[in-house]
């Protein structure tokens, strides 16, 4: 029988509880492993927020990803951002985001408007 489900306080805890995470992968939902894997799971990422938070994407990163992902091309976000000209000094640095860019690709192409507002990664180019 599997020991009871704790916080993960320590590294050990953690160790473990990946470890008994990989056990229960592919569980079904509503079983008690399925249940025991979702407890886990939470308390992992809680665990990995705390220890290990992630830094928000770059701007300019989350913009040619999601690019990337809806099939867009730098003309698509002409309409957003404005002229080639802007398009390009946006994406390669050169310009940064003003308010109504932000305000448009937020509503448009769903980034949250907190990573936007973020300063770009000058380095990231």
């Amino acid at each position: 029988m599997a020991t009871e489900v704790r916080p993960i306080r320590s590294e050990t805890d953690y160790e473990a509880a990946l470890l008994e995470v990989e056990r229960l992968w592919g569980a079904r939902a509503g079983t008690r492993d399925g249940d025991r894997l979702d407890v886990l799971a939470t308390l992992i990422d809680c665990y990995e927020a705390e220890h290990d938070p992630m830094d928000p994407p770059d701007p300019i990163e989350a913009i040619k990803f999601r690019m990337e992902q809806q099939g867009l091309s730098r003309r698509d976000l002409e309409e957003i951002i404005g002229t080639r000209t802007r398009v390009a000094e946006v994406l390669n640095r050169k310009r940064g985001l003003s308010i109504s860019m932000i305000r448009r690709l937020h509503e448009r192409l769903g980034i949250s408007a907190d990573v936007l507002i973020r300063p770009s990664r000058k380095d990231a180019a």
